[in-house]
């Protein structure tokens, strides 16, 4: 058992977004994907975003992390407004400060473990080595293994590695466990959340699973484009815990 954090002082903001709305538009419809979402994610933290299918999720998530823009509203990274940032300014906003995950790996077949981190190391400003990054998610005797000769766990732990492996102030996750079974899921939790406590990275993690919502320190319940809910946990749960 982990006690929550509350370490919400204003200057341990990482993002900060008001009145955030982002309307996609296919032929004559418009889709409202955010409704004005206010939002303040701390260093540290490790917040699940939840909600079913449809609800703006990843909408979110993708606006955070500099791969979409919104409609509207403002999304501070730090002292950056990334609203508004040129591509430029976003790309490198992307490579020096986020690391992604998703539900399927991306993994570059033809490439080793080590050669898949060392791929994004290789552009970050102040990389680990892809060696240790490796070991932190517990693939130290894997370097060498193509993907094909991973298991769908192992490869998302290379995926992870690779994305921490460039020292990212945030980690953002989208469905990481969406494509395992639960025990490897679990599995995979407990390196997000070995990544969290020991290097300090804010982490992001959707879901619509609430089961794993018990390993934040605050759950935010999305629910068609809009905050339903904020809640924070007293006690987290370890990973190891979890079940769905």
């Amino acid at each position: 058992m982990m006690t929550g954090m509350s370490n919400h002082d204003p200057a341990n903001a990482v993002f900060v977004a008001r009145g955030l709305t982002k309307i996609y538009r296919m032929g004559e419809v418009e889709v409202q994907a955010l409704r004005g979402i206010d939002l303040t994610l701390y260093r540290g933290e490790m917040v699940v975003l939840l909600g079913p299918s449809g609800s703006g999720k990843s909408t979110l998530l993708n606006i955070l992390g500099g791969l979409d823009a919104p409609s509207g509203g403002e999304v501070y990274y730090l002292d950056h407004e990334l609203t508004g940032a040129s591509e430029a300014d976003l790309t490198r906003f992307r490579r020096e400060y986020v690391g992604f995950v998703f539900q399927f790996y991306n993994l570059i077949p033809s490439l080793t473990a080590r050669e898949n981190v060392a791929a994004v190391t290789e552009i970050a400003p102040s990389p680990m080595r892809p060696e240790d990054a490796l070991g932190l998610v517990g693939l130290g005797n894997r370097l060498d293994h193509f993907p094909a000769q991973l298991s769908g766990g192992e490869q998302q732990r290379v995926a992870i590695a690779r994305a921490v492996a460039k020292n990212p102030a945030v980690l953002l996750c989208d469905e990481p466990t969406g494509a395992l079974d639960s025990a490897t899921g679990v599995v995979v939790l407990e390196v997000l959340e070995k990544v969290n406590r020991e290097l300090g990275t804010l982490t992001v993690l959707i879901t619509h699973n609430a089961g794993i919502a018990d390993m934040a320190d605050r759950v935010i319940r999305l629910s068609d484009g809009q905050i339903a809910e904020i809640r924070t946990n007293a006690v987290k749960k370890a990973a190891h815990e979890l079940s769905w």
